[in-house]
């Protein structure tokens, strides 16, 4: 046997030993996923070059108007970013008390909780952001526009994550929750150390795609005057009758910031995965 490593043929009587078969197996996977990637990133640059080419080849495009108005549309990618992480959080929040209120036995409190969700689940995006910013005023409450689009943005995700957090919750086996109460915790004590704990961590990927469907959403709050990425593009492109430009550097810099957070949810995924095994 060799020393310092382990060899994959071991000589017997002066002729090898073929390699296990365990080990064959896991040779022939590695090979197949390196296909698998070196396939899907050619067709990958296949397709999408093909898409830029073709769109080059109409002659709209004119490359030191973009030189010039490309990095004042990447400017908003900070605002745009920054939006979505405000709002997801404070979603978060609302999606926990919505959900918490779906599954009180006080009625008053189920009652609110329904109507929340119903309520925003019942009408558009805009018309709920627009009503923030345009008709709050008119009762005396006038907000900056930026916190005008993270509460329109946080208060509608709320509402269709509320569904996401009770399925959560109820994931919690109940012979936890009759346990924690034999060791003589509280109904909010055993909500806050036991549920919620766990419940937070089976809804976190759905948390991701929510937050990734929100960076694309973020673009309705420019209708509130927020200079996020698609405001300085269509801004720019209206002043210059140029929207075919703009409106397609903003379709990439959107593209590009869901591949990225989408990387992300993977990775994380990934190692709640790993560490459940481990448990």
């Amino acid at each position: 046997m060799a020393i310092g490593g382990t060899a994959a043929h071991q000589p017997i009587g002066g002729v090898e030993r073929p390699a296990p078969i365990v080990e064959q197996i896991a040779a022939a996977r590695a090979r197949s996923r390196i296909r698998f990637r070196v396939v899907f990133a050619l067709t990958w640059l296949v397709l999408v070059g093909g898409l830029a080419l073709g769109i080059a080849a109409t002659g709209r495009v004119d490359p030191e108007f973009l030189s010039v108005w490309a990095p004042y549309i990447v400017g908003g990618v900070a605002v745009t970013v920054g939006v979505s992480i405000a709002s997801i959080i404070f979603a978060i929040v609302f999606a926990t008390f919505g959900a918490l209120g779906r599954l009180s036995t006080a009625a008053p409190i189920y009652a609110i909780a329904t109507l929340y969700v119903s309520l925003v689940r019942g009408t558009p995006l805009i018309i709920q952001i627009l009503f923030v910013y345009l008709a709050l005023p008119q009762f005396g409450l006038s907000l900056p526009p930026i916190v005008c689009g993270i509460f329109a943005l946080s208060f509608n995700y709320g509402a269709y994550m509320t569904e996401i957090f009770r399925a959560g919750i109820q994931a919690i086996p109940r012979g936890q929750i009759e346990a924690a109460s034999a060791l003589g915790m509280t109904q909010a004590m055993t909500m806050r150390r036991v549920v919620l704990p766990q419940a937070i961590r089976i809804v976190i990927p759905a948390i991701g795609n929510e937050f990734i469907a929100m960076i694309k959403d973020s673009a309705l709050v420019s209708y509130v005057t927020i200079e996020e990425v698609f405001f300085r593009a269509s801004t720019t492109g209206t002043r210059f009758f140029r929207s075919f430009e703009t409106l397609l550097v903003a379709a990439l810099i959107y593209w590009i910031l869901t591949i990225m957070f989408s990387f992300v949810q993977e990775r994380i995924e990934t190692r709640l995965r790993r560490s459940d095994v481990r448990l």
